[in-house]
């Protein structure tokens, strides 16, 4: 039951990102064409900085969990079983550490936006907290995202945030390929 639901949280992060991508595109677009028009979208900028931002930290848990992110695994890659499982569980309680200290603060950023009544400083002003939400609630689904990876590996399972290496040439070319090299 929890197991769906941390699933779909990390999903619909990752949609949400992608709703912020489409955003910066249609508002760069109008931008864009609207030019020539004399069409102008006052605090466009910060509208796309903003989205930005949160497609950014949006998507980190989704990216986290897809196995995307990138990660050096060189050291990692040779050290045997044993030894392998307990350096991954030591880095994702390093990760924990960094980013639970992150989150808090971003937390705390919000939350003093919010108490303050800060003001954005562009053409059109809104309550900095605003978007500074998805800031934050894409630090937090991260920070939910390695504990939930750190039990995972604890109860002595394999990573599900790694790839499985290729046993064949042809899958060797194949991740070359979606990889971009």
């Amino acid at each position: 039951m929890i197991r769906g639901a941390l699933d779909r949280l990390y999903l619909y992060s990752g949609y949400l990102a992608g709703a912020f991508m489409l955003a910066i595109f249609v508002l760069m677009m109008a931008l864009s064409a609207g030019r020539p028009l004399g069409l102008n979208i006052p605090a466009a900028d910060d509208f796309v900085s903003w989205c930005m931002a949160a497609m950014a930290f949006l998507g980190l848990a989704h990216t986290f969990r897809s196995g995307e992110m990138i990660r050096v695994g060189l050291l990692i890659d040779k050290l045997p079983e044993k030894s392998r499982h307990w350096v991954e569980l030591v880095c994702l309680v390093i990760g924990i550490g960094f980013i639970a200290f992150f989150a808090l603060y971003a937390g705390q950023l919000v939350r003093d936006s919010w108490r303050f009544h800060e003001m954005s400083q562009g053409v059109i002003s809104i309550p900095m907290w605003i978007p500074q939400i998805g800031y934050a609630l894409g630090l937090i689904i991260l920070l939910i995202a390695f504990i939930d990876e750190f039990v995972h590996v604890l109860r002595g399972n394999l990573p599900r945030y790694e790839k499985p290496k290729p046993q064949t040439a042809e899958e060797v070319v194949e991740q070359a390929i979606q990889s971009g090299v």
